[in-house]
């Protein structure tokens, strides 16, 4: 048998088993991470179902180790307490990313079982172990029976014949392989590595090769493990660990030749990780940002090299480095060696351990048109955010972000490329607004009332700031009030031209401009309150969205939908079911040229 038939023999209850049999495989690490494990714990509560074993079963917040996502705290929350009711252990978000976790802390070794919501769980491949990477579904049925049903898959061999290249790195190894083998010709396949200079390859960059195993479509990359391995993983471990080892006679589907020896130093171009290319086909690419970490190079190792490169260097001017260990145990150690003092003064920023970059909202993401180079394993579009991300080894990110562009760490420039910026003449579209005469607007307004009878009515309640990220007025409409209780179907049933009434402090809070573009993304014509929250007041003004003051609003004898005029020159309010009117504070002079300006600009 292969490695992979072996090890799910000795966790199911088969002698022999071969690609394509299904079989319950019984799983030693049972993991569900910050993503997706609120609702593994829904899935148990739904169905009523208990958990197997504890010792067994793991939380990991990696996903979001700054806990600076609201959605994401919530989830850590359920989980936390769903962990305290079933004794079951949290890696949290001080801990770093799970996997390593896996291996660091013995929880996984040499034919060992895992299971996570990490679709890099295959990176325990490293040590020779399976992991695999599963739906919530999966994750909770595991949970409770401590099994779960898999699909044994074919087997291809791969023989790295020679030595690697000195200046080689274990990234620029899998990035070989990558352009040889594309996202789909290993697909389905468990991938064992095999090769003369196989030994030389130490823990840190058996993970960073087995770690993008998913990027080329393959179930796991499998390391046999040797001495150095068994010996780090025996001293984790209390119970004695054997030896995993192929059969001599094991099938393979396909085996592989490659010699390494004509291997170089790869870049993944944006957009795919296997579109490689040698690094000087891409050298002098200006550079926005530059990120070092994620489960593929967040190692000591990893760190070791890039500090070695920033030592007694600065970070181009106007780039951003940043760094991610991947675990508290290699943060800690940069503390300890001195790394991270390095890393603070060649100017790059350092966050705790963690995924970082890989997450949405995490530290190492970018923003349109920006160019970054990144030791992550994905650059697929929109994975680390809306611009350009090109993958490469912690040697040539570190040496890149000194450069400003694109480079190797034995071609690094004296002095750093520099942006520059092109001084721009007025356009011509700026000129034709200019000299556009101004179209007045009405000064009256009419509209269907929304009464919200509430004082200090703060931004938080009108628009959250979990949607602050939100840029595009169109999209902003829909969460306008849904932090308001009573109110929280507001968007769905408001219609374009009606009028809200409030009490007083409306808008009192923070600065967020999106507190009154929500409404005018929406169409409503205009606020009325007794007071208003004073940078509310500005914010509004600017905007040219009609805001007035009003006391005594009661005498209208307003109800909900009643249908109101407001003279915004003259500050009078007549309700037009009763023709009762009011005389509040008419547009101030500045309050008018904005409003008839169509905002402050």
């Amino acid at each position: 048998m292969t490695l992979i038939e072996k090890i799910i023999t000795n966790h199911s209850n088969q002698t022999v088993v071969r690609p394509g049999d299904i079989v319950d495989v019984s799983i030693d690490a049972r993991v569900a991470r910050d993503f997706g494990g609120a609702s593994v714990v829904k899935n148990l509560q739904e169905k009523s179902l208990g958990i197997d074993d504890p010792s067994k079963t793991f939380f990991t917040f990696d996903c979001n180790p700054t806990g600076s996502d609201q959605k994401y705290a919530v989830n850590q929350h359920i989980c936390r307490i769903f962990a305290r009711e079933n004794n079951i252990r949290v890696y949290d978000i001080d801990s770093g990313i799970g996997t390593h976790l896996l291996i660091d802390e013995g929880l996984v070794f040499p034919g060992a079982t895992a299971i996570s919501t990490d679709s890099h769980a295959n990176i325990l491949g490293a040590v020779g172990a399976f992991g695999q990477g599963m739906g919530d579904k999966d994750i909770a049925a595991a949970w409770n029976k401590g099994k779960i049903w898999f699909k044994v898959p074919k087997s291809v061999k791969i023989i790295l014949e020679g030595k690697f290249p000195e200046h080689i790195s274990a990234k620029d190894i899998v990035l070989n392989l990558l352009s040889l083998f594309g996202a789909n010709k290993l697909l389905g396949y468990s991938v064992e590595i095999y090769g003369d200079d196989i030994d030389s390859l130490s823990l840190d960059e058996r993970i960073t090769i087995s770690s993008m195993g998913t990027e080329m479509g393959a179930i796991i990359i499998l390391f046999p493990p040797n001495e150095e391995i068994m010996a780090f993983c025996q001293a984790r471990v209390e119970k004695p660990i054997a030896m995993l080892e192929a059969d001599a006679d094991a099938m393979y589907e396909e085996t592989f030749r490659i010699d390494v020896s004509k291997f170089v130093s790869q870049v993944s171009k944006p957009g795919k990780p296997h579109d490689t290319a040698h690094v000087s086909e891409v050298k002098k690419v200006k550079i926005d940002s530059a990120f070092i970490g994620s489960c593929t190079n967040g190692r000591i190792e990893d760190m070791r090299i890039t500090a070695g490169i920033l030592k007694d260097r600065k970070v181009a001017p106007g780039v951003v480095l940043k760094i991610v260990p991947s675990t508290d145990q290699v943060w800690q150690q940069c503390l300890n060696e001195g790394i991270l003092k390095v890393f603070k003064e060649s100017g790059a920023m350092v966050s705790n351990a963690g995924c970082a970059g890989c997450a949405a909202g995490q530290v190492g993401q970018n923003g349109p048109g920006e160019v970054t180079i990144s030791t992550g394993n994905r650059n697929f579009p929109g994975k680390q955010g809306k611009g350009d991300v090109y993958l490469a080894s912690p040697s040539v990110v570190a040496a890149s972000a000194i450069a400003g562009y694109i480079t190797t760490a034995d071609d690094i420039p004296e002095e750093p490329a520099l942006f520059h910026v092109e001084k721009k003449s007025r356009t011509e579209k700026e000129a034709e607004i200019a000299g556009e005469p101004m179209k007045q607007k009405s000064s009256k307004i009419r509209g269907e009332v929304w009464l919200i009878t509430q004082d200090n009515i703060d931004t938080d309640m009108i628009y959250h700031n979990r949607y602050l990220a939100i840029t595009d007025m169109k999209e902003m409409g829909q969460y306008t009030f849904d932090n308001l209780e009573g109110f929280e179907d507001f968007a769905k049933k408001a219609n374009p031209g009606d009028i809200i009434i409030t009490g007083k402090n409306f808008g009192s809070g923070s600065s967020r401009q999106q507190a009154v573009d929500c409404f005018k993304s929406l169409g409503v014509q205009a606020v009325i309150a007794e007071s208003f929250g004073a940078i509310y007041e500005r914010n509004a003004i600017n905007a040219a969205f009609p805001i007035l003051v009003f006391s005594n609003i009661h005498e209208l004898d307003l109800e909900q939908g009643n249908q109101i005029e407001v003279d915004l020159n003259s500050g009078l309010i007549t309700n037009l079911e009763n023709s009762k009117s009011l005389r509040g504070e008419p547009f101030s002079d500045v309050q008018m040229e904005i409003y008839q300006n169509g905002g402050l600009f």
